[in-house]
């Protein structure tokens, strides 16, 4: 594996996988491409290398009406006919159907080559826990004038059948969907999740990785793997002792502690944006707002905070938003 040339249902809580997915691809695009489409990455010059895009895809996406979150990624490649063209990701990271997202990919589609002129193809990664939705066209047609648009889709539930494969593939993508997939099924089993996130990490010590592609995953699975502390606890002893008897001392313990801090952190930047959110839409929906409101947020945990935003879209007065 080389580097590269260059946990639910609310969106902002840590059941939301944006920030490891996005990471993983920035840094292993290469990788993430012959995983999931290997025909196309076939097509790719890599010895010119790739370029990441942000600035031109915020361009375009500032202007669209966002209501979650996702993993998107825009970056530039060669194919092996020398042509320029540009590779747009999205990865669909809620556990539920979304009607908008056809549309989505098509309102980003056209807004890039309106502006550009480029070849593009828009590509999705589907990691919902929903077997039938798997949206793959989007189309629109009046009095005999049609637009159709029609993208490649994989769904990370389909993998499900082949874990043994994803455990022991050299792909960091395939131990990637296998820790996504565990996460998803682990959410109500912390012993399973503890056994499952062990195992996973033997697998990653058995792979001959370097030291930073060890990390690198260390840290996806660390992220959506979470454990209750006394488990955690029990999980890094058993890592240290992995790493002695495996001569490997890749994640030192400062290493451990500063992840468990960003993850920490993390969390804490992803209560405070919930609260905020909420509070907005409290306020379109009920207007002016009385003290409790903003100390019942303030004091919510994130599952208060994730059953006040569920209930907050039917609820037909204030109160009923904040019933147990």
């Amino acid at each position: 594996m080389k580097n590269k040339p260059n946990a639910g249902k609310s969106p902002f809580f840590q059941n939301d996988y944006d920030s490891p997915w996005k990471t993983l691809l920035e840094r292993y695009f290469k990788a993430f491409l012959e995983w999931f489409f290997p025909s196309i990455a076939a097509d790719i010059d890599w010895t010119r290398g790739h370029e990441f895009l942000d600035k031109e895809l915020q361009r375009i996406a500032r202007r669209a009406k966002e209501k979650r979150r996702y993993a998107d990624k825009l970056a530039k490649v060669w194919r092996r006919d020398g042509t320029e063209t540009w590779v747009l990701i999205h990865i669909e990271i809620q556990a539920g159907y979304e009607a908008e997202f056809a549309e989505r990919m098509f309102v980003y589609y056209y807004r890039l080559f309106d502006r550009y002129r480029l070849p593009l193809a828009s590509l999705a990664v589907l990691a919902d826990d929903r077997p039938q939705w798997r949206p793959d066209r989007y189309q629109r047609d009046l009095w005999g004038c049609e637009v159709k648009m029609q993208f490649p889709t994989v769904k990370l539930l389909d993998y499900q059948s082949r874990m043994a494969e994803l455990e022991t593939a050299a792909n960091p993508f395939a131990l990637a969907t296998a820790a996504h997939l565990l996460a998803q099924a682990t959410r109500h089993d912390e012993q399973q999740r503890f056994s499952s996130k062990l195992a996973l990490t033997r697998r990653l010590y058995q792979r001959g990785w370097n030291k930073q592609e060890v990390v690198d995953l260390y840290e996806f699975m660390d992220w959506l793997l979470v454990l209750p502390e006394t488990l955690e606890a029990a999980y890094l002893d058993e890592v240290q002792e992995l790493e002695e008897d495996a001569k490997m001392r890749y994640i030192s313990s400062a290493e451990r502690l500063g992840m468990k801090r960003g993850h920490e952190l993390g969390l804490q930047q992803g209560l405070q944006q919930g609260r905020t959110l909420l509070l907005r839409q409290l306020r379109k929906r009920f207007g002016a707002l009385p003290d409790w409101v903003e100390t019942r947020l303030r004091e919510g945990t994130s599952a208060q905070l994730e059953q006040w935003a569920e209930q907050v879209l039917d609820a037909a007065t204030l109160e009923a938003v904040f019933r147990e």
